[in-house]
């Protein structure tokens, strides 16, 4: 390393801070900077020193280590931090991660861990920075292709969908993509990619016009690759978005990322109307029951006749397909007289717990079947024949190493 790394030191045992001083002490390339003592204190001094690294101990009171971790990489994301705990189980690995950090130390740990751990974490995260810096300072000449999952019935998995072809796209295929919650009473997108929205889509209707820097300046950071357009925080302020505000948005969004993925409430009112004109292409989602397919073909109906879409424009989408429960798909395809692009399979299990995770499927189990379903309907949308193949999936990064290690 070519300059010093400079670590902040959070824990709220006195004897625990002055060994991994200690343990620090002789080795070059590592300068202790500061010291806390409670998650509180931790925050403050990364505000006033903007360290490189941050050694975060979990349990410390009053305010701990995970909430601490929330605000700081939320605030100072370019301060990598590293967590430490007494405990080694999952549910303290998982929370560390959601929360914002890089690593995981268990107590107790040698010198040599714990140097090869921040230098690691540190290396790992600045290449990360530099990428989309790279990408950032390049000419923004995207032409990006707006894709919007649409229903026209309620729980069938839009967002769940939505999320998962975002994170494929950005992760698997390393693709710029931007998603954008356009559920504006009730969406559901920082829940299930786990962050809490500091700005909003509403922060750009204020003004009559707006650029790419205000929109940037809107857009969540969930990882080099993959940005959030969030939604408002209160439903009341749906009204304030108008079908102007999301042309006009789209329009700038499509000139920041490879692919804008749109996730919708299921109705025709002027913004989600906006989107669809706007749109490439419209992924309908669809189940195996008869209220879905009566909603799906009033749908295709109101696209086709009403709203005069082309007809290549409509992709549809079988979510949850277990014909052993459900009509065929033969039969769904015959009753709305358009073939099915995309088959993705039940999984209730997996689903439900990425949703309680806020870790995408196609992150956290990259081999499953579902997730091999979400690989079908991107390979459909993209028109991207040599999209990576089942066998070619790795685990990466932290949570690829927990995947393959487990809590050891």
């Amino acid at each position: 390393m070519s300059a010093r790394l400079r670590l902040l030191i959070a824990d709220d045992s006195t004897p625990t801070r002055d060994s991994l001083r200690r343990l620090l002490e002789f080795e070059p390339d590592i300068e202790v900077i500061g010291e806390a003592a409670d998650g509180e204190e931790a925050i403050t001094q990364a505000r006033l020193l903007h360290p490189d690294v941050i050694l975060m101990d979990i349990n410390m009171s009053p305010v701990d280590g995970i909430t601490a971790t929330e605000v700081i990489s939320t605030e100072i994301p370019r301060s990598v931090i590293v967590m430490m705990s007494v405990q080694g189980e999952q549910e303290y690995l998982r929370q560390a991660m959601t929360a914002g950090a890089r690593d995981y130390l268990t107590k107790p740990f040698s010198g040599d861990e714990l140097v090869h751990t921040l230098q690691n974490a540190y290396t790992r995260e600045s290449k990360r920075w530099q990428q989309v810096g790279a990408r950032l300072s390049l000419p923004q000449d995207h032409k990006g292709e707006v894709i919007t999952i649409f229903s026209a019935k309620g729980g069938v998995g839009k967002t769940t969908i939505a999320t998962n072809l975002a994170a494929l796209l950005s992760e698997e295929m390393g693709k710029s993509v931007i998603i954008v919650d356009l559920d504006l009473q009730f969406g559901d997108v920082p829940i299930l990619l786990d962050f809490v929205p500091r700005r909003t889509i509403v922060d750009l209707t204020g003004g009559d016009e707006w650029g790419q820097d205000e929109v940037q300046h809107c857009l969540y950071q969930y990882s080099p690759n993959l940005r959030v357009m969030a939604p408002p925080t209160r439903p009341e302020e749906a009204e304030l978005v108008s079908g102007s505000h999301i042309k006009q948005l789209i329009g700038t969004l499509k000139g920041l990322a490879d692919y804008v993925i749109i996730d919708t409430a299921q109705s025709f009112d002027e913004p989600i109307l906006a989107a669809l004109d706007e749109s490439d292409s419209i992924a309908i989602i669809a189940t195996l029951d008869i209220p879905t397919i009566k909603n799906v073909r009033l749908c295709l109906e109101v696209m086709q006749d009403v709203l005069d879409y082309p007809v290549d424009k409509t992709r549809l989408v079988v979510n949850r397909a277990a014909e052993d429960i459900g009509i065929k798909a033969s039969v769904l395809e015959e009753k709305l007289g358009i073939g099915i692009s995309a088959k993705i399979p039940s999984d209730g299990r997996l689903a439900v717990q990425a949703a309680n995770t806020g870790i995408p499927f196609v992150l956290s189990n990259p081999r499953s079947e579902i997730t091999q379903g979400i690989r079908q309907l991107a390979t459909k949308v993209t028109g991207d024949e040599e999209a990576t193949s089942l066998e070619e999936v790795p685990s990466r990064g932290f949570l690829g190493r927990l995947l393959r290690h487990g809590t050891t």
